[in-house]
């Protein structure tokens, strides 16, 4: 960490800058690969049949794309136009982000003291996981748009990447404003308050299950079981929530079971998800005795896991209800789930109300303009997720006051799913008016 920070700035931004050029090419990959019906547009993969062979420079991320135009009769016209785009954004958000969160140590209370020393490797590694959490929405939300599908093989190893550097790096999650309480009017928190946080040397907290509150000792790791209980519920029921599990209701419930069971038993995916469950829990088991940071981080990437998968969950419950058809996929369930191990449920919770604005505005424009009323909610919630970490720090100084509810906090959720049954209803009954029944 050193020697990067050795490196004059411009340097790191233009090596951070060709990073993200090549992490461009890598979503490009994955998003025409992973989809459910691949493609060869990428460069990283083999030249389609009909193609000329792909020549050594065709590979370098945005010049390439200029060269693969003369597959345009292949592929379509301009297609080549959204990867190069893909790439050249990466290639600039990547520094600006950089430039961000660890040079302006934006997201960072702005009443502390500046980091230094430790901080700001800290910074660094909050940093890493905003990127790999970037790249992965990304991918994700190109599927998305162009199948309305989002694949397990992006949010299942992207939600395992989320808990591995929460136990490895507890502040690569989002930094906990200090409450306002504690800081003077334009000043500094001060340092006989100091001792409230973790380390002195990074004099601000991580946001952790209980923030804005404090941690409760009970949370902590051994020899206290029920947090260790805890884990494992969030753990199993994520890894039981990616089985495959159709349920066929038309015969009963009896049948509609025994089909699922022989369906689980003849699945090889049903084992290696056992599998890596009871991995899964020696792993968290190991971390639960050496407690401490990496326990607590842990823990909360966890709850945010399961508390963000399983808010979409209920909404798509809901509003499939409502609907009296599918509303959301489950991959959207998954999504939320993968940016919930990173970012926590605080953070999943605000997501969830900032992403329906600009859903809403997409969605009435597609639906008044081009008559289709199916939207892909998947970019949305990415979105709402980038904004949350980019604007991170005005606005957990707004909404920590509303997180210290505490309890009532389910209260306002459950308030919500019924308020939005209710839109719901009266957006069916728009929707018949305008459109006619069924649409």
């Amino acid at each position: 960490m050193n020697a990067v920070l050795a490196m004059p700035l411009e340097l790191r931004l233009a090596a951070l800058a060709l990073a993200g050029a090549w992490l461009g090419s890598l979503v490009n990959w994955g998003a025409y690969r992973l989809a459910w019906n691949p493609r060869t547009i990428s460069p990283l993969g083999p030249a389609p049949p009909a193609a000329p062979p792909r020549r050594a420079w065709d590979r370098l991320p945005i010049v390439g794309w200029l060269g693969l135009r003369r597959e345009t009769q292949t592929h379509g016209r301009g297609f080549w136009i959204r990867p190069m785009a893909v790439e050249m954004g990466l290639a600039l958000g990547l520094p600006l982000l950089y430039w961000w969160e660890v040079h302006t140590a934006a997201l960072v209370p702005p009443a502390l003291p500046p980091p230094a020393g430790p901080a700001l490797s800290m910074l660094h590694a909050q940093f890493l996981a905003h990127t790999l959490l970037i790249v992965l929405m990304l991918a994700a939300s190109l599927i998305d748009l162009d199948e309305k599908i989002i694949p397990d093989a992006i949010t299942v190893p992207g939600t395992l990447l989320g808990l591995f550097l929460a136990a490895a790096a507890p502040r690569s999650l989002l930094p906990a404003a200090v409450p306002e309480l504690l800081v003077p009017p334009g000043g500094h928190v001060p340092e006989q308050l100091w001792h409230l946080f973790d380390m002195p040397e990074v004099p601000w907290p991580f946001l952790d299950l209980t923030s804005p509150h404090g941690w409760p000792a009970w949370l902590d790791g051994r020899p206290n079981l029920l947090p260790l209980g805890l884990a494992l519920a969030c753990w199993w029921a994520w890894c039981a929530a990616i089985l495959p599990r159709p349920w066929r209701g038309r015969h009963g419930w009896s049948r509609a079971l025994a089909l699922l069971l022989a369906r689980l038993a003849r699945e090889r995916i049903t084992y290696r998800i056992v599998a890596m469950g009871a991995f899964g829990s020696a792993a968290m088991t190991g971390v639960w005795i050496v407690g401490g940071d990496p326990w607590r981080a842990l823990l909360t990437a966890l709850v945010g896991m399961a508390g963000g998968g399983g808010l979409v969950w209920v909404v798509r419950i809901v509003a499939t209800a409502v609907l009296r058809r599918e509303a959301m996929g489950f991959g959207d369930v998954t999504l939320m789930a993968m940016i919930g191990a990173f970012l926590g449920w605080q953070a999943c919770l605000i997501i969830f109300f900032l992403a329906p604005l600009a859903g809403l505005v997409v969605g009435l424009v597609q639906v008044v303009v081009l008559r289709d009323s199916e939207i892909p909610y998947g970019p949305f919630l990415c979105l709402a997720a980038l904004g949350l970490i980019v604007f991170w720090a005005p606005v957990w100084s707004f909404a920590w006051g509303i997180f210290a509810l505490g309890w009532l906090i389910p209260a306002i959720v459950a308030l919500c799913m019924v308020l939005m049954a209710m839109l719901l209803s009266l957006w069916m009954v728009l929707r018949k008016a305008l459109f006619g029944w069924p649409r």
